[in-house]
């Protein structure tokens, strides 16, 4: 990558983030940029985009449970949704053809159709961001955001075999031999220990997994993304996932800049890509419906919907092989690429304001919530203890385990995975599966009998946003968290917690009283 791209990637990512949006935005921007001042993408740009995808759908699949995916809130509401959103946006089109709208005119019904269908799909690259940057993506609408991806990732591939006339070889059928393997690879895992042959065997087995795929004639990508699901059960998946994730973040700069180097629009198609734009509402308010129908509760329909309203990257690949063979003009690139790009910026900028915004607006909200709720979906406060720890990770059990040590029943612990609530219940810790940053989640518990809630969240935006919640439904206990740094620390005491624990510091601490203990007792 050409100094120059990195310059204006600081340079714009820098600007985004002091008017409080987020890099990638800047990055976007950049591309643009760079594409008007005459550069253009080269291969190791290409290659760079291409690397963070396909990192990136690899991480997606090492934290996701495939039995998700069968759930009728995930692959219906998927299908469900493309179907309608085809039909509604075909009216759409021939809409504006009727107008005599330049560029609509000129398709037809399969042409407009192939449109749709490219608008359809949600950006994988911009929901994955900014579920992680919020950190929500153990949350439940994360999870059924991210489910809903996955879902349309895998009709994508299949879009792209259909269209290209690349069907997978009769070797494809080879692939189920990694079920026999697998025991192997798990024992090579577990050998390599802590080091830096983490992040290299991560890069190997996303990237082989590509290869892999694309010898027998599977989309490489896909490939990673089901190697990721088919190690997602390794004791070691999170750790791999950590150490891919600043690659994963650099390589994806690639593909924001590499939208901007698309091609250069004119005002007209500036226009065009905005009036694509403006339909984006009808896809919030299917997914909204869909999910409500399914019964999902309000909160997690309307997060669901709201990150899911944009356009995808995806669009882009079906305009490009669309206009290799002659189905499109070239200029419908060019729209379909601002459209994807302005949809970023919209998503982002939106969903800054959404936890604010369903806390205002809740009472509408709810009315188009059913009676019926699923099982998941419902809490009720299951215990009398007056701490509730909440991040039952590696600092929350440490808590636990020292607040047992004090008496029984003082603790309960929460967490937004289901999975590891169940694992630590089968361990006899009392712990229960809940989302904490949902406002419902507390009018519904006995606010008097909670002395102390611990935040032990390795995200700060959650403990931030856990706290307004505590506020809102007028907490009068204690608050402390954890922080990393020593900005996130003055964050969350200007939010009111009482009590912020240094996560390094407090651990150096920790170890010097134990170890200053272990002299003190040999001298006794």
């Amino acid at each position: 990558m050409e100094f120059t791209w990195i310059f204006f990637a600081f340079i714009c990512g820098l600007g985004a983030k002091t008017i409080n949006l987020p890099p990638s935005i800047g990055f976007l921007i950049a591309g643009f940029a760079l594409n008007f001042l005459g550069y253009q993408a080269d291969d190791s740009l290409v290659t760079l985009s291409n690397l963070g995808i396909t990192l990136m759908l690899f991480t997606i699949g090492l934290k996701l449970n495939v039995k998700s995916l069968f759930k009728n809130e995930i692959w219906l509401t998927s299908s469900l949704h493309t179907v309608t959103w085809l039909v509604i946006t075909v009216a759409i089109t021939k809409l504006f053809a009727i107008f005599a709208i330049s560029y609509f005119t000129e398709l037809d019904l399969i042409t407009a159709t192939l449109i749709a269908f490219a608008l359809s799909f949600s950006s994988t690259v911009c929901v994955i961001k900014l579920l992680e940057e919020n950190g929500e993506m153990r949350t439940r609408h994360g999870k059924i955001a991210v489910g809903i991806l996955v879902i349309q990732d895998i009709v994508a591939v299949a879009f792209l075999v259909f269209a290209t006339g690349k069907t997978p070889s009769v070797w494809a059928f080879a692939l189920l031999t990694l079920f026999f393997v697998k025991p192997l690879i798990n024992k090579i895992i577990e050998h390599v220990g802590h080091g830096e042959l983490i992040p290299l065997m991560g890069f190997f087995i996303a990237l082989g997994s590509y290869e892999l795929f694309e010898l027998v004639n599977i989309k490489g990508d896909l490939g990673a993304l089901l190697m990721g699901m088919f190690l997602s059960s390794n004791p070691k998946a999170s750790e791999i996932n950590k150490s891919l994730m600043s690659f994963k973040d650099l390589f994806l700069i690639g593909f924001f800049l590499s939208i901007g180097f698309s091609a250069i629009p004119t005002l007209q198609m500036l226009g065009l890509a905005v009036l694509l734009v403006l339909i984006i509402p009808f896809k919030f308010v299917l997914f909204y419906a869909l999910l409500s129908l399914l019964k999902i509760r309000c909160r997690t329909a309307y997060l669901s919907a709201l990150a899911l309203s944009n356009f995808s990257e995806f669009g882009l690949i079906v305009a490009a092989i669309s206009v290799a063979n002659g189905w499109l003009s070239n200029e419908w690139l060019v729209i379909l690429a601002l459209a994807v790009a302005i949809s970023f910026v919209i998503t982002n900028v939106l969903y800054r304001f959404a936890h604010s915004f369903f806390a205002k607006h809740k009472g509408f909200f709810i009315r188009f919530e059913r009676k019926e709720t699923l099982a998941e979906d419902y809490f009720c406060q299951p215990s009398q203890s007056p701490i509730i720890i909440i991040g039952m990770g590696r600092v929350g059990m440490g808590a636990y385990r020292a607040i047992s040590e004090h008496g029984n029943k003082l603790a309960w612990g929460l967490d937004a995975e289901a999975e590891k609530v169940a694992w630590l219940s089968e361990q006899g810790v009392d712990a229960y599966c809940g989302d904490a940053e949902d406002a419902f989640f507390w009018e519904r518990m006995d606010m008097s009998k909670i002395e102390l809630v611990l935040l032990a969240l390795p995200n700060v935006i959650d403990s931030m946003n856990i706290t307004g919640q505590l506020r809102s439904a007028h907490y009068k206990g204690k608050i402390a968290a954890i922080a990393r740094y020593d900005d996130e620390r003055t964050q969350l005491e200007k939010l009111g917690v009482d009590k912020v624990f240094n996560f390094y510091s407090e651990a150096g601490v920790g170890f010097a009283d134990e170890s200053i203990a272990l002299i003190e007792a040999k001298k006794i």
